[in-house]
């Protein structure tokens, strides 16, 4: 038999659920271990938490448009969804306060690890360090630069560095592709170094470093 509109009215309708105020949002999860510089990395893209979570995991919930950071069962942090890989999304909240140490490295320790490779790297974690906003952005990037001595020695990471900076790049993967293909080890073409001088008003240079970071 065909239920007419007051069989509807009389059972089912009585029974029925109000709608959710919110339209249901698919979300995605996963765990994530903070670095060092208090960001972690989701699509290539890094995200800020407080910075007393370094070296802790954290569970992440993805949706289209926001990432929010969850640390036993608490929401520590939330930040509108970024396509850009390789930027960072930082809350000046998260920060250590007065770009105090975060963890155990610091940009002066930074440097000073760098300086006993030599200049050009040395020359070349300065710059990274200030093109950066905030220092801590970059600190993921030098310490894979300076790890590369590990594995190829120092003698050929000072060559790399020296190469990057007459290319005018300070990235860690580039550094990693001069390596790679022993591009350290050709002669230097002479051209005009690319990097930015000492002086630019967006790097801070060693002194900046040197006064009690």
């Amino acid at each position: 038999p065909v239920v007419g509109a007051n069989t509807f009215e009389q059972l089912d309708k009585p029974a029925l659920q109000p709608l959710p105020a919110e339209r249901y949002v698919y979300a995605e999860w996963k765990k994530a271990r903070v670095h060092i510089d208090y960001h972690v990395a989701i699509g290539g893209h890094y995200y800020s938490v407080p910075y007393a979570l370094i070296k802790k995991e954290v569970e992440v919930r993805i949706t289209h448009n926001t990432i929010e950071c969850f640390y036993r069962g608490n929401r520590i942090a939330s930040h509108p969804r970024s396509d850009q890989k390789g930027r960072h999304t930082t809350v000046a909240a998260h920060m250590p306060e007065s770009h105090r140490q975060s963890g155990e490295w610091t940009p002066k320790r930074l440097i000073a690890w760098a300086a006993k490779t030599g200049p050009a790297t040395e020359k070349l974690i300065c710059t990274a360090l200030g093109a950066r906003k905030h220092p801590q952005q970059a600190y993921r990037s030098c310490l894979g630069i300076l790890r590369l001595g590990k594995t190829f020695g120092d003698v050929r990471l000072e060559a790399a560095c020296q190469r990057a900076l007459t290319l005018g790049t300070c990235r860690y993967k580039n550094i990693e592709s001069i390596l790679k293909h022993r591009l350290d080890e050709q002669p230097l073409e002479e051209q005009q170094e690319l990097a930015l001088p000492d002086g630019h008003d967006n790097i801070r240079g060693p002194a900046y470093y040197s006064e009690g970071v």
